[in-house]
C-alpha cells in the first residue's frame, strides 16, 4: 500500500487573479445597484427639483425686482410649484391653479382697465364747456336753478323705496344727488289740461320712461344729460318744460320788443331744428286758442331767411331754435343776445361735438350773463362726452333708459351680403318686404342720386335730400314724404338724427355706414312710439371688419338673429370687450372693440397729426418769408 502523500495542486497565478477580480467585481455590482423607479416617480422627483430651483431663483429675484415683475406667473411654473407638494392630490392641484388662472384673469382686466382710463384721459377736453368770462373770472355756480314747480304732495309723501321700484320697472337708470321723484302721469305734472288734450289727439296718452323721470327732473331746474333710444320721446322732455317756464315769465312781465329768447334750443341739423320748431308752434299755438298768453317761438337756421327770425325777434322772443352756423352768425352781428336766456338745450349733443361744433358751442356759453339751466339729450352718448359735459353742469342728473348707444329692441334687424354691384338692383326685392313709407339710407351723395333716379326709372314714387341741395328743396322732400304723398325718401345722414316720420315701416341701409352710432340713429327713425319696424342692412367685403364687429354684438344685444358671415367675425380682444358694467368702447360706443382699439379715436388722432404737420409747414413758410 502506497502511503505516498497526493502531490499539491497547483494554483496560477491567472487562476487566483480571477477570482480576485470575480469578487472585486461582484463588490462593485453591489455598491452600483440602483433599485427601479417607476416613471411617475421619477418624474414627480424632478419637478421637485425643478420647483425648488425655481423657488430659489425667484425668491432671489423678488428681492430686486419691482411689485408687477413679481405678478407674473406662467402655468408650468405653477405646476411645478404644486408639484413640490406631493401630499396634494390631482383635483386639489387643478381648483388651485384655476383659482390662480382667475387671480391673474382679474389682474389682466384692472390693467386693461387702467390703460383704458389714461386713454380716455388723454382724450379728455383740457378746456371746460363754460363760457370765456366764466372762466377767466373763476365763476363757478354750486346750486342748481331753483324753479317754482314741485311735485305733487301725495307723490312726495312715499318713500324711496316706491321711486326706486318705479324706475326698475321701466329700466330707468338714473345718477345725481337729489333727484326728483319719477311720475307716471302727465296731470300730476301739473302741466295745463289743454297741452295734455293736444297729446292725446297725437296718441300720447301716458308718458315715456325718458319722459316719466326727465319732465320731474327739468320741471325742477336741475342740470340733465338725457339718454334713450331713438323714438323714446326725448323731444317732449325739454319742449314741455320751456313752455311753462316762458308761460310763467310772460305772466310776471311781458316780454317787450327785440327781448328774449329765453330758452334756447341748439340741434345739429337743419331738419331737426324744423322738426322741433314746428312741435313749439303746434302747442304755442294750442295755448293761445285757449286763452292762454302769446308765446313766440323762432327758427334761426341756414337755407331760411334771417329775416323771417327778425321778425319775430323785433315782437320778442320766447323760445329760439337754432342750428349752430346761423346762431354764431347771428350773435357775432348782435342780431340777438342771450342776456335773459336762462334756459339751454342741446339735441344730439354726441352729434353737435362729433360734427366740430364744439367751438361754437362754447362761444355761445360766453354770451350768457347769468347762470342757465343746461339740458343735453341723445341716444348716443359715450362716456368721453358725458365726462365732457358734465363740465358746464351744475350737479347735473343722468337719465339713462337703456345703453347709450343701444339700438330700440321695437326693431327687426336684418342683415343681408349683397355684393355692390347688385345692390341697387336688389333694393327693388326690398321694397315688397314691407308697405309704404320707406326710408333709404346711402353714406354718398352721388349714391343717393343715382338711387333716386333708379327708382323713378322703376315707377315708384320716391324723393331725395342730401346736403349738396339747396334747403328749399330738402324742406319740400321731407314734407312730401312725411305727408304720404311719396312712398319713399332716400337720404344720406342728414335724414337719422332725430327726425320723426310717422309710421315708417322699413328703414334700408344702402350701405353700412362708417360709425356705428349712424347706424343706430338710421334704423332708430322706425320703431318709434312703441310700434315696431324692420331695418334691412347691405354689407360686403367692401366695410371695415371693425365696424362689422360692432354691428355683430349691437345685434346680440338686441336679442337679433346674426347672420354666419358676422357670427364668424372674431376680435383679437374679444375677452376685454365687456369688463364688468363697462361694455365696449368708452369712446365712440362700440360694442365690438374697445379704446385701445378704437378705429374713430385712430382717425382723428392720425388727422390732428397731419393738421399739425401742415401748421408747422407753413408757420416755418411764413416765418421765412
Amino acid at each position: 500500500m502506497d502511503h505516498r502523500k497526493s502531490p499539491p495542486v497547483k494554483r496560477y497565478r491567472r487562476a487566483e487573479h480571477a477570482e480576485k477580480d470575480e469578487s472585486a467585481l461582484s463588490d462593485l455590482e453591489d455598491r452600483n445597484y440602483v433599485p427601479y423607479v417607476p416613471v411617475r416617480e421619477r418624474k414627480r422627483d424632478k419637478l421637485t427639483k425643478l420647483g425648488n430651483k425655481l423657488y430659489k431663483d425667484r425668491a432671489a429675484k423678488n428681492v430686486e425686482s419691482s411689485e408687477s415683475e413679481k405678478e407674473e406667473l406662467t402655468d408650468e411654473e405653477d405646476a411645478q410649484a404644486m408639484a413640490r407638494r406631493e401630499n396634494i392630490s390631482l383635483l386639489d392641484q387643478h381648483t388651485e391653479l384655476k383659482k390662480l388662472a382667475e387671480a391673474r384673469k382679474e389682474s389682466a382686466m384692472e390693467k386693461q382697465l387702467k390703460e383704458e382710463e389714461k386713454i380716455l384721459e388723454s382724450v379728455a377736453e383740457k378746456t371746460a364747456l363754460m363760457g370765456v368770462a366764466e372762466l377767466a373770472k373763476g365763476i363757478q355756480y354750486e346750486e342748481p336753478i331753483r324753479t317754482s314747480w314741485t311735485p305733487p304732495k301725495h307723490i312726495m309723501d312715499k318713500d324711496q323705496e316706491r321711486h326706486e321700484r318705479v324706475r326698475k320697472k321701466y329700466c330707468i337708470l338714473v345718477e345725481g344727488e337729489g333727484i326728483p321723484p319719477p311720475i307716471k302721469h302727465f296731470d300730476e305734472m301739473k302741466f295745463p289740461k289743454v297741452l295734455i288734450k293736444s297729446l292725446n289727439k297725437k296718441g300720447i296718452v301716458k308718458p315715456s320712461p325718458i319722459q316719466i323721470q326727465g319732465l320731474p327732473v327739468v320741471l325742477s331746474g336741475r342740470d340733465l344729460i338725457g339718454i334713450a333710444f331713438t323714438g323714446s320721446g326725448k323731444t317732449l322732455v325739454f319742449v314741455l318744460p320751456i313752455l311753462m317756464f316762458s308761460l310763467e315769465q310772460e305772466y310776471k312781465l311781458p316780454f317787450t320788443r327785440e327781448e328774449g329768447p329765453y330758452g334756447l334750443i341748439i340741434c345739429p341739423s337743419r331738419e331737426l331744428a324744423k322738426q322741433t320748431y314746428e312741435i313749439l308752434v303746434l302747442l304755442c299755438q294750442t295755448l293761445k286758442d285757449e286763452g292762454f298768453p302769446e308765446l313766440r317761438p323762432c327758427l334761426a337756421m341756414g337755407g331760411v331767411a334771417v329775416t323771417e327770425a327778425l321778425d319775430t325777434i323785433k315782437k320778442g322772443v320766447h323760445i329760439m331754435v337754432a342750428t349752430p352756423g346761423r346762431l354764431m352768425d347771428m350773435l357775432d352781428k348782435k342780431m340777438i343776445r342771450l342776456d335773459v336766456c336762462r334756459y339751454l338745450v342741446m339735441d344730439e349733443a354726441d352729434r353737435l361735438i362729433d360734427l366740430g361744433f364744439e367751438e361754437d358751442i362754447r362761444t355761445v356759453f360766453s354770451y350768457f350773463k347769468a347762470q342757465r339751466q343746461t339740458l343735453l339729450f341723445s341716444a348716443t352718448m359715450p362716456k368721453k362726452i358725458q365726462n365732457f359735459a358734465k363740465s358746464a353742469l351744475v350737479k347735473p342728473i343722468t337719465i339713462n333708459v337703456g345703453r347709450a348707444g343701444a339700438a330700440s329692441m321695437n326693431v327687426i334687424q336684418e342683415v343681408e351680403y349683397v355684393k355692390s354691384e347688385a345692390k341697387i338692383v336688389y333694393l327693388l326685392e326690398c321694397l315688397q318686404k314691407t308697405p309704404p313709407p320707406v326710408l333709404i339710407f346711402a353714406e354718398k351723395k352721388q349714391d343717393v342720386d343715382n338711387i333716386h333716379e333708379y327708382l323713378l326709372l322703376k315707377g315708384v314714387e320716391a324723393v331725395a335730400i342730401h346736403g349738396g341741395k339747396d334747403q328749399e328743396e330738402r324742406s319740400k322732400g321731407v314734407e312730401a314724404f312725411r305727408s304720404a304723398k311719396k312712398d319713399v325718401l332716400v337720404a344720406t345722414d342728414v335724414a337719422s338724427k332725430g327726425l320723426d316720420f310717422p309710421n315708417i315701416q322699413h328703414v334700408i341701409n344702402y350701405d353700412m355706414p362708417d360709425d356705428i352710432e349712424n347706424y343706430v340713429h338710421r334704423i332708430g327713425r322706425t320703431g318709434r312710439s312703441g310700434k315696431t319696424g324692420l331695418a334691412t342692412t347691405f354689407i360686403n367685403k367692401g366695410n371695415e371688419e371693425s365696424v362689422l364687429l360692432d354691428l355683430k354684438h349691437l345685434l346680440i344685444e338686441a336679442k337679433q338673429q346674426v347672420p354666419y358671415f358676422l357670427a364668424t367675425l372674431q376680435s383679437e380682444n374679444e375677452k376685454y370687450l365687456d369688463l364688468g358694467d363697462d361694455k365696449g368702447c368708452s369712446y365712440c360706443g362700440g360694442l365690438g372693440h374697445r379704446i385701445t382699439d378704437c378705429p374713430k379715436l385712430e382717425a382723428i388722432r392720425s388727422k390732428e397729426a397731419s393738421s399739425i404737420g401742415r401748421r408747422d409747414y407753413l408757420a416755418n413758410n411764413t416765418a421765412d418769408y
